[in-house]
């Protein structure tokens, strides 16, 4: 029977971490890390996890400000916010909420902020500097899996893991981070399933990550036994969320597994505040790595 990682638990570590940090920063320079959350329109899912990310800003000591604007604003608007933002020597960090409007382009926007702004890790600078292993701000989905990994104490040398997924947010960046750990990469997508091959890459697995956003996609009897599963998946069925794994069974092979609810999520938010210290140090004193 598989151990649970959970995520509100490491989030709680986590934070602790992050507070005694924030308090050598305010120590040394008499004031916090700021960053601004701009928030286009008044989605209700985004207000949400705005909030989530107010809490925790909060509980570490963060100067977290949510700025909302207009949905009708324009792209030159959002443009020209950023880069005056980017010129704020207060402002230490900058993201951009998801989703936007249509008319507004959120690719280009998000490589308009300032490489050692980006909170989220998504300019293609710092995805570039994934690459080389030189990344101080990484995608904060990825960062938390890491870490969930991190808390097994499995070391992945050599070890076969098995991503499923290969967005550009979690899928791709988290096979770099894996990369990096000498882990023995694999990426399955649409197409592995296509050609029925999906289950046998999930079987070799000693670390599976799943992150396709369809329920029960992985069928738990697919687990290795002894593997490590990661599910990124946030689904809602019959009125429950569950994730891209089938669990019930998934516990009964594995040693470790994130539950969804409760996983990777509270971590999620917590390393958000983490890249915004990381975003602080380069800008203040141009200090490499400070957690990572």
């Amino acid at each position: 029977m598989a151990e649970l990682l959970d995520g509100k638990k490491l989030a709680v570590e986590l934070k602790a971490q992050l507070k005694d940090e924030i308090r050598r920063i305010k120590s040394d320079f008499g004031k916090t890390p700021r960053v601004i959350n701009i928030m286009v329109g008044n989605d209700p899912g985004s207000c949400a996890y705005a909030k989530s990310q107010m809490k925790v800003a909060e509980e570490i000591g963060v100067d977290y400000k949510l700025k909302n604007v207009s949905a009708s604003i324009s792209q030159e608007e959002l443009t020209n916010l950023i880069l005056k933002l980017n010129m704020d020597p207060d402002v230490n960090g900058i993201m951009l909420h998801k989703p936007v409007p249509m008319h507004i382009d959120y690719h280009v926007l998000a490589n308009h902020v300032d490489t050692v702004k980006d909170l989220e890790g998504i300019n293609v600078a710092n995805i570039g500097k994934m690459i080389l292993g030189e990344t101080n701000i990484i995608p904060c989905t990825p960062a938390s899996v890491m870490e969930h990994i991190k808390s097994t104490g499995m070391d992945l040398r050599g070890k076969e893991a098995v991503v499923v997924g290969h967005s550009g947010i979690v899928g791709k960046p988290l096979s770099l981070l894996l990369l990096e750990q000498y882990a023995t990469v694999t990426v399955c997508h649409i197409a592995t399933s296509e050609a029925g091959k999906l289950v046998d890459h999930v079987k070799r697995a000693d670390i599976l990550i799943v992150a396709v956003g369809k329920p029960g996609v992985i069928d738990g009897g697919w687990v290795k036994k002894n593997a490590v599963v990661i599910d990124v998946g946030i689904n809602r069925v019959n009125g429950k969320i569950v994730g891209d794994v089938q669990f019930d069974e998934a516990m009964k092979r594995a040693a470790y597994i994130t539950p969804v609810p409760g996983g990777v999520g509270p971590v999620t938010v917590v390393m958000l505040m983490r890249n915004a210290i990381e975003a602080f140090h380069l800008q203040k004193i141009k200090k490499k790595k400070v957690f990572l």
